[in-house]
């Protein structure tokens, strides 16, 4: 109704296969099923997570970049090679923006917008950095240790003193993201690319995006990313992915 379109300008209707929760897929599924016999449209299955790799090169330009996904469900290094995306390097446990959305809970912030987002902000205001886990195997990553360590000692060092909820912010972005820089950096070495392209909920973070800018910099790289508008979940990526199909 907004956009004015009828169903009988619609050419095809596109869908989220997975990966992610049985229920929400499931729901959606069955929907698209049943509009697809009601309009008499073909369907088209979507990967999620090509989606938002197709979205971000068609608004950003970017030809053939290492990918790193990033979100509440997925920490991922991607690159395209041998005629097919190629996962060289993930999470072996939690994503990082469950990370960050779990600390934000343990500090109290706001869901509104975002916790991830309010941690940023915060983040800003940090002034010292304190030492935190720090586990790359290879070109992969762990956050489960850094989360159970900052969430430990959290209440104690608030308690004496020994820092503020900001340093807290500040000292696990520094972390967390100096880690996913590593292992993209690996990756544009192994599969021998400079330019680098964040998606995902946690590429609209702008401290991720200027550690990641620096680093591609130094490679004779260039850093691409989106906004928010397609930076998280949106129904144009599924639409647009499944044109491609």
């Amino acid at each position: 109704e907004t956009s004015q379109v009828t169903p009988e300008e619609i050419d095809c209707i596109c869908y989220t296969k997975g990966p992610g929760m049985g229920a929400p897929l499931q729901v959606s599924a069955i929907v698209v099923r049943v509009l697809s016999q009601l309009w008499k449209k073909p369907i088209v299955a979507v990967n999620h997570c090509v989606a938002h790799i197709e979205m971000g090169r068609v608004v950003t330009g970017a030809d053939d970049p290492v990918v790193l996904y990033v979100s509440g469900g997925n920490t991922q290094v991607i690159a395209y090679s041998e005629g097919r995306y190629r996962i060289f390097g993930e999470t072996i446990d939690i994503a990082v923006g469950n990370c960050l959305d779990r600390f934000a809970r343990v500090l109290k912030l706001s869901n509104d917008p975002s916790p991830g987002y309010n941690i940023e902000q915060l983040a800003k205001k940090g002034e010292n950095f304190i030492d935190l886990p720090y586990a790359v195997k290879g070109m992969d990553v762990s956050f489960s240790g850094i989360l159970s360590y900052i969430e430990t000692t959290a209440e104690e060092k608030l308690k004496n003193n020994e820092c503020t909820p900001a340093d807290l912010c500040y000292s696990l972005q520094e972390t967390v993201f100096a880690m996913l820089v590593e292992i993209t950096e690996r990756a544009m070495a192994h599969c021998d690319k400079k330019d680098v392209l964040i998606v995902g909920g946690v590429g609209c973070n702008e401290r991720l995006q200027g550690m990641m800018r620096t680093m591609c910099s130094e490679r004779d790289g260039k850093l691409f990313a989106t906004d928010d508008r397609y930076c998280i979940d949106n129904g144009a990526m599924i639409a647009y992915t499944g044109l491609l199909a």
